[in-house]
C-alpha cells in the first residue's frame, strides 16, 4: 500500500471519469463504433473493478475515508464521475481542516 496515496487515486479516478466519457461520447454520439466502444467499456469496467478494490484497501489503511470507498465501488460502475467529485469534496474537506 505504500505506492496508494490520495493524489494518485485521485488521478485514477479522473482518468476513470475520462475513459467513461470517452465511452458514452462514443456509444451515444459517434454511432457505436467497433472495436473502439468494445475497448473503451472493457478498460471501464477493469478500471472500475480495480478502482473499488485498491479503495476498499486505501479505506481500510486510512488514506481515504470510508465514504468515499464507499462512493467509488457502489456508484462507479454507473458512473464515476461521483468518484471524481468525491475526491474533490474530500480534498476540500482535507485542506479546510475538516474532518474528511
Amino acid at each position: 500500500m505504500r505506492f496508494v496515496t490520495f493524489r494518485r487515486l485521485e488521478a485514477v479516478s479522473f482518468t476513470h471519469s475520462v475513459v467513461y466519457l470517452s465511452l458514452l461520447v462514443c456509444a451515444f454520439v459517434l454511432g457505436n463504433p467497433e472495436p473502439e466502444t468494445f475497448v473503451l467499456g472493457l478498460a471501464h469496467g477493469l478500471m472500475w473493478i480495480g478502482m473499488s478494490l485498491i479503495c476498499i484497501a486505501a479505506a481500510r489503511a486510512k488514506i481515504i475515508p470510508f465514504w468515499l470507498a464507499v462512493t467509488v465501488a457502489v456508484l462507479g460502475g454507473l458512473g464515476p464521475f461521483a468518484g471524481s467529485i468525491g475526491f474533490v469534496i474530500a480534498a476540500r474537506r482535507t485542506s479546510s481542516g475538516q474532518n474528511p
